[in-house]
């Protein structure tokens, strides 16, 4: 395993615009955090906040506008694009296989350094409540963080359980919102409790909301 910290978000933007010759922008993400060793960390946000923009910015499959991603220090970005599943995969509901945008030759960029995947993000996964199936995928997250791998976890809490699996597991969250501006931004936290302090946390939970005060 490399001594470099697991994930580097620095200074990420991508921005969406439309319209010619007046550009008007119609999103805009803005991310910059670091997470140095394995850990479940759970992601939550209204829809259309910017999750799984990140997540496929982190996995490579799109292009920042601004900024890197270094995943192990190693900018996948710059890493050939059959290879980025090497160090991040992104598992998602409708998943499919994406066309990276190619904006280098292959003889330009990087081998994959690792053979199997550092960042692991799940995309709102769907949680059967029966047969143990919630604590079968709880223990394989837990897995993965204990062989030395990053795990995200995005949910969208609408109802208890969801809560619970979060405090079961997670050991740090991001929280992805629209500020004034209506730029996307993200914010972190050490725990369910302390996200919950921040107001905008408190809107989007909504009912949710104390039974987050009560978490660890």
């Amino acid at each position: 395993m490399s001594s470099q910290p697991l994930l580097q978000v620095q200074g990420l933007v991508k921005r969406y615009q439309r319209g010619w010759p007046n550009r008007v922008t119609t999103f805009c993400l803005e991310a910059d955090f670091q997470i140095d060793g394995p850990a479940i960390v759970g992601v939550m946000g209204a829809n259309g906040a910017g999750k799984t923009t990140m997540f496929e910015l982190i996995t490579g499959s799109n292009l920042p506008t601004g900024g890197r991603v270094l995943v192990a220090g190693q900018d996948i970005h710059r890493v050939r694009y059959r290879e980025r599943d090497r160090l991040a995969l992104h598992y998602h509901q409708s998943y499919q296989v994406r066309s990276f945008t190619r904006t280098h030759p292959a003889f330009m960029l990087e081998h994959a350094a690792s053979e199997r995947a550092h960042v692991h993000l799940f995309d709102e996964p769907q949680f059967n409540t029966q047969d143990g199936y919630i604590g079968f995928m709880l223990d394989f997250f837990r897995r993965l963080r204990s062989e030395g791998r990053l795990v995200f976890l995005c949910l969208h809490p609408n109802e208890p359980v969801h809560l619970d699996i979060f405090n079961e597991v997670c050991d740090r969250y991001l929280f992805v919102h629209k500020d004034e501006s209506r730029v996307s931004r993200v914010m972190q936290a050490g725990s369910l409790n302390q996200l919950a302090r921040d107001a905008r946390v408190r809107h989007y939970l909504g009912k949710l909301a104390p039974l987050a005060d009560k978490a660890a």
